[in-house]
């Protein structure tokens, strides 16, 4: 991808958030999960959470799982980039492996809600790119929630009455996709990605890299 163009040019880079944002059921996870397996520039960040774990998840892969204790003690430390509560459990992403990983050049992938994009871009604003993943119609949301089989049916019913809220937040990203096709919505956030990643303000190299063209004229 363009990303690893660059850098095998010689151009220094610095990394970028991608926030994909969706409905529980619109997509976001799987789409994120295809981006992790296929771009090895972008790294997953794994946020800490109070909630348990479900089946197939490890700890340390998917979530640090904690205890609420320890989460108010991150937020009290001014360690969390950002921090939400969800369906009564609180999830945040800690600071120090983001940053550390912007400045090596890699992308950092967040699968979170519009509240903790917005936290992201009051804190880092010229670091994010929000993407709001859109479902195509609101039964096509209930049948994948359904066919996923991870919630019982109160829990549904829940973030289908969540759903509403959630996507009245779609203004507030830089992108929208529409998920009717996901090998159509995942080659659009790879497309979204790529132009990203060539912005000049990202290529902090560039200068070094154009002054060693001229001086070979």
């Amino acid at each position: 991808m363009a990303a690893n163009r660059q850098q095998e040019a010689g151009v220094a880079r610095r990394g970028l958030m991608l926030v994909l944002s969706s409905p529980s059921g619109a997509g976001k996870t799987t789409l994120s999960r295809r981006l992790l397996a296929e771009d090895a520039g972008v790294m997953l960040s794994v946020s800490v959470t109070t909630r348990k774990m479900r089946p197939g998840e490890m700890d340390g892969s998917d979530y640090h799982f904690i205890d609420r204790r320890q989460f108010d003690a991150l937020v009290d430390k001014d360690g969390l980039l950002e921090w939400a509560e969800v369906f009564d459990n609180y999830y945040g992403t800690p600071v120090k492996p983001v940053m550390d990983a912007l400045a090596a050049g890699r992308d950092v992938l967040f699968d979170i809600d519009w509240q903790g994009t917005q936290q992201l871009s009051e804190k880092a604003r010229g670091d994010v790119v929000s993407v709001f993943i859109l479902p195509p119609s609101i039964p096509e949301l209930e049948r994948r929630l359904h066919r996923r089989a991870q919630d019982d049916y109160e829990t549904i019913h829940r973030r289908m009455a969540k759903a509403a809220d959630e996507m009245s937040h779609w203004a507030e990203y830089d992108y929208v996709v529409i998920n009717r096709d996901l090998d159509q919505a995942f080659g659009d956030v790879k497309a979204i990605l790529a132009a990203e990643r060539l912005k000049r303000e990202r290529q902090p190299g560039l200068s070094d890299f154009v002054r060693g063209l001229q001086a070979k004229l």
